[in-house]
């Protein structure tokens, strides 16, 4: 943000003043210490490793990382890779007070009833939950979920609680094939354990159509 007032500024300089105009490194710095913390720039400046799904497999099984499943227990019991470790980011939010109703009401009509996804809230145990499970933060963690993006934020919160050996699923479970892990459980394939509600039946009816043309 400082750095886009900055270039707001500069053509004002350059009317009332000789001083001369700033220079590019410096701009990128005030770039970089305003997003500092972020999972995006933990993983671009290489902090966090980002490992594509084709080579999780070998990193649990030959590089000794703990896979780390971050997903919600409903996305999990779909599909899960044998022997890793789980830890919910989101838990389903229990409030049932007449607002907390309303606010479950109509997350369901807009988005529940075609993703299948629950009213969540941040687990609020996580750090505790992983601290229990992998207490030596120098530990070897490769932390996952759906799509990415909820492991984004976890990796965040595991940083910034001392675990110094992450690494990120990138694209998350829904870009990874079966074949891609040693083993994987559950009556559902990784990649569709995301997919929920009323979208999970059209998800059903495209397969079923492919599946048809291919016959054709």
């Amino acid at each position: 943000m400082a750095a886009v007032v900055l270039n707001q500024l500069q053509p004002t300089t350059l009317k009332h003043s000789k001083q001369p105009q700033p220079q590019p490194q410096r701009l990128a710095a005030v770039r970089v210490n305003a997003t500092s913390g972020n999972a995006q720039q933990l993983i671009q400046s290489g902090t966090v490793r980002p490992i594509p799904p084709k080579d999780a497999g070998t990193a649990v099984d030959s590089e000794g990382y703990i896979l780390l499943d971050i997903r919600p227990e409903w996305e999990r019991v779909k599909a899960r890779v044998s022997g890793s470790r789980h830890i919910p980011l989101f838990v389903k939010d229990p409030d049932n007070s007449p607002l907390g109703l309303l606010k479950k009401w109509v997350h369901f009509g807009y988005i529940g009833l075609w993703t299948g996804q629950n009213m969540t809230m941040i687990n609020p145990e996580f750090l505790t939950q992983v601290e229990t499970q992998i207490p030596d933060k120098d530990s070897k963690i490769l932390v996952a979920c759906g799509e990415g993006l909820r492991s984004m934020m976890a990796v965040s919160k595991l940083h910034k609680s001392g675990y110094a050996n992450l690494a990120w699923l990138a694209g998350g479970f829904k870009s990874a094939d079966d074949s891609h892990f040693p083993a994987v459980e559950g009556p559902e394939k990784l990649q569709y354990a995301t997919v929920g509600g009323a979208s999970y039946y059209f998800l059903q009816l495209l397969i079923l159509l492919r599946a048809v043309g291919k016959n054709d």
